[in-house]
């Protein structure tokens, strides 16, 4: 079999999976799926689906409830033999689950998207340092977590580990009601103990002896308390070590007498054999039930139960007993606190989704267009290849379950314009090898002289996306895991793909020779004598810009991700001043304020980001409603991130930049020369620099994106230095003739067209992202304009210089020694010189 047959075989198949696990892209009506996957029907079922379709009807977007209020008491399991499980404790629940799963799409749409809430958990560090293996702890914790929220009939909630002690649950489409639900079921710890009563709790509490073993515990009740509650004598142990693990079942159900609620419990077959020989034990005797360390009743055992159930009373309103009976059904083995909230209305997020499939489809035309053009016959080629780069990504990203945010949709923009570098990198070496031969000449060897460069810059580029994976938060994590993907799938389609469509055409007599737009020429720009100039200039701009934000704005250049509080974004009816809001705030004691308006270019749509200190934004959003009654606030948004997250943003963010740094320092100093490493890597710090500088100069606030923003112009800057280092070595090798700073500037020439190239279609792609991309994305686009722009030049007049300081002007030892003249029409200014 020749090659070309199996690069072929190899490109089906991948493309085959990628669109096997693209399908069903959107999600489909859970009603209907729930009609379709019917296996057993009969007329109250249809009256069932009918009664549903109702429900949807008057209440759009509820599909889940309403099929749950239509089944009512009737039992699916008949309906749906197949999706029942023996585990299953509410199989109604269950069963509907299952089917919510079967009608979601592949794509699956981060919260920024689709709008709803995310609780960043953590568990009881106290708790968790005396349990031995941990990530069973979490593992538990998740699992605990997963049913509880379940219960709430969302569509596709998502919980994973966040961090060696914390959890991320999405919770996707919640009213305001059931995000308060949410949050205190998340929060209940339900530990359940059953405890025994001192015989003589009565004489003793009288005489205030507390025996060793027992404390006081006084009922818990809130019409009693005032009256004086009744205090018990109670063992500070569970008796036989009767917990709420032991628990299978658990409901609510009124009291026949009262019409209050009480928790029906129903223990396993062990925990029942306990209970049951401690009530046979304890005639007549106080078992006290005692809940997250609260005494909610002591009931007198008349006789031993064996039946393996009992009753829970108590003062509790109904929701309250609801949320006990989910907690102690699914109990918590390490207690857990909310830690960070965050909250997008799904209006909002249908905003985003406008706003970045404009930039998207906008990035990728104007990409397409641009090859087209610029390269005829092989810009076509590469559109294909950057359109199957895109399909297979999204098939990547929904193999791994992997959820498309925001930052994730920026992303793939980029990718788009930074895979364009691969192909331009080969056409420009075709072009070199061509000459004037036929394109049998010029592809021969195609893809393997710019195999090297390639390979090189896209793995540095990938050092810096894997970070983001590792030791990124949130959104960010999410920009890795698309940006990693699309670097790997993009030197496929650059170097299988589009070879595989040249040898085609090439076999078929399509095409003879390379046509292409001519380059730009540069021949004799002197670089070298501008760097002392440039180096003084970037280190002026970048105390300025620093200094600026560091000691001129202070706490204020940091975001609500880095220093923590509430952030709230409202939609309004009427563009209030920001100095009325402010001094609103201050009246109501909120004088500690960030206030500002951001606008979708891509929607029109605009609106009031307020950020107060922690749990301040109740208060925030009362005050302004008070001050402003007409203005209409509608809350859309709310982020709330505690001081321990903000702090371990700060750090991940700090640990991620050094890291990229170092793993790209230590494969240059592998790849090249150390002298080239270290001038790379002090080139990549000053891109980050001059970018913040610039950043905190208009006003920007430091965020977890903005740490993605620049982990990428880290991961971009270093791919064009490596064309560049690559280029050196090659001259070096060559042995051509001339000083080591003619050698330089010869080389800065000769690569300078493909860098205003890639580089043009990167601003391109980036470009459509700031102007149409909206919100966040604006910050995002706007670093990384910046970053290209500053990349671009220190790759030119700051890793070069240092390169020629580093070796004092001499020639390093790589390759040829022997000079020879320089390629024809490439003659730097100081060569010129040289010859004369």
């Amino acid at each position: 079999m020749s090659r070309n047959s199996w690069r072929f075989l190899l490109t089906v198949f991948i493309v085959a999976w990628a669109l096997y696990e693209l399908y069903p892209p959107k999600g489909r009506d859970l009603i209907q799926v729930f009609d379709q996957r019917v296996e057993f029907r009969d007329p109250s079922f249809d009256e069932l689906v009918k009664r549903a379709r109702e429900l949807e009807a008057a209440q759009p977007g509820q599909a889940y409830a309403h099929l749950l209020a239509a089944t009512g008491t009737n039992d699916l399991a008949r309906f749906f033999p197949s999706l029942v499980e023996d585990d299953d404790v509410e199989r109604n629940r269950a069963i509907l689950n299952r089917l919510q799963q079967k009608a979601a799409g592949r794509i699956k749409l981060g919260l920024d998207l689709q709008g709803g809430t995310e609780f960043l958990v953590a568990l009881d560090p106290g708790r968790l340092a005396n349990i031995a293996d941990k990530e069973r702890a979490v593992d538990q914790a998740i699992e605990v977590l997963r049913k509880r929220v379940d219960t709430f009939g969302v569509a596709e909630p998502i919980l994973r580990p966040a961090g060696q002690n914390r959890i991320s649950i999405q919770i996707p489409g919640m009213s305001e009601d059931q995000k308060q639900s949410a949050e205190e079921t998340i929060k209940k710890v339900a530990f359940l103990e059953f405890r025994m009563v001192h015989p003589e709790s009565d004489e003793l509490v009288r005489a205030e002896i507390i025996e060793p073993g027992y404390e006081l515990m006084q009922e818990r009740s809130r019409r009693r308390r005032a009256e004086g509650a009744p205090t018990y004598l109670v063992r500070k142990t569970a008796e036989a070590g009767l917990t709420g693990k032991y628990v299978s079942r658990a409901g609510v159900f009124p009291d026949p007498m009262t019409g209050r609620p009480k928790i029906s419990l129903q223990f396993n077959s062990e925990g029942a054999e306990i209970f049951g020989n401690i009530t046979r034990n304890n005639v007549g005797h106080l078992l006290a039930i005692v809940l997250d360390g609260e005494l909610y009743s002591a009931p007198r055992i008349n006789s031993a139960i064996l039946g393996g159930s009992c009753e829970i009373t108590g003062d509790f309103e109904l929701r309250e007993a609801f949320e006990l009976a989910n907690a102690l059904q699914n109990p918590l083995e390490t207690p857990v606190t909310i830690e960070e909230e965050r909250t997008v209305d799904p209006s909002l997020g249908a905003d985003s989704i406008a706003s970045g499939v404009t930039a998207s489809i906008i990035a990728a035309v104007g990409t397409f267009l641009f090859m087209m053009v610029f390269y005829l016959t092989s810009g076509l080629v590469a559109n294909l290849a950057l359109a199957l780069n895109v399909v297979i990504l999204m098939g990547a990203m929904c193999a791994i379950e992997s959820t498309l945010t925001m930052p994730g949709i920026a992303g793939i923009a980029l990718t788009i314009g930074m895979a364009v570098d691969a192909n331009v990198l080969i056409y420009e070496r075709m072009r070199e090898a061509a000459a004037g031969k036929s394109i049998s000449g010029s592809s021969h060897g195609y893809g393997w002289t710019s195999f090297g460069t390639i390979f090189d810059a896209n793995l540095t580029t990938l050092i810096a996306s894997i970070i983001l994976i590792f030791f990124g938060t949130g959104p960010v994590k999410g920009f890795g895991v698309t940006l990693s993907i699309g670097i790997c799938v993009s030197m496929f389609t650059a170097l299988v793909v589009t070879r595989l469509v040249y040898d085609t055409l090439l076999a078929r007599g399509l095409i003879s020779k390379v046509r292409m737009l001519s380059l730009p020429k540069f021949s004799s720009i002197p670089f070298m004598n501008w760097r002392f100039l440039c180096v003084g200039a970037s280190a002026v701009l970048i105390i300025v810009g620093l200094g600026y934000g560091i000691f001129g704005r202070g706490k204020q250049v940091l975001g609500v991700d880095f220093a923590g509080g509430d952030a709230i974004t409202m939609r309004y009816s009427e563009r209030l001043g920001v100095d009325q809001l402010r001094q609103a705030l201050a009246q109501g004691g909120l004088g500690d304020s960030t206030i500002g308006y951001q606008q979708s270019r891509a929607t029109g749509h605009e609106t009031l980001q307020v950020v107060v200190p922690l749990d301040a934004g109740p208060r925030a959003q009362q005050v302004l409603q008070q001050a402003f009654p007409n203005v209409q606030f509608d809350t859309v948004g709310v982020d709330s991130v505690g001081p321990t997250v903000g702090a371990h943003i700060q750090r991940s963010a700090l640990i991620s930049s050094l890291l990229a740094l170092f793993g790209i320092l230590v494969y240059v100093a592998f790849r090249y020369e150390f002298s080239f490493a270290i001038a790379s890597v002090i080139a990549l710090i000053h891109d980050v620099f001059l970018t913040l500088g610039i950043f905190f100069l208009a006003g920007g606030q430091l965020n977890a994106t903005m740490v993605a923003a620049v982990l990428t112009i880290i991961g971009y800057s270093v791919n064009d230095k490596i064309v560049i280092m690559d280029r050196i070595r090659e001259d070096l090798k060559l042995g051509i003739r001339g000083s080591f700073r003619e050698l330089i500037d010869i080389a800065l020439n000769q690569t300078l067209g493909r860098t205003i190239i890639t580089g043009g279609a990167v601003i391109m792609a980036t470009a459509s992202l700031f102007i149409f991309g909206g919100g966040v994305i604006n910050d995002f686009a706007f670093v990384f304009l910046v970053g290209i722009l500053s990349g671009t030049y220190s790759s030119l007049m700051i890793a070069s210089p240092i390169v020629l300081w580093w070796h004092k002007g001499q020639r390093p030892k790589i390759g040829a020694q022997l000079e020879m003249q320089p390629p024809p029409g490439v003659v730097g200014a100081g060569l010129a010189r040289a010859k004369a």
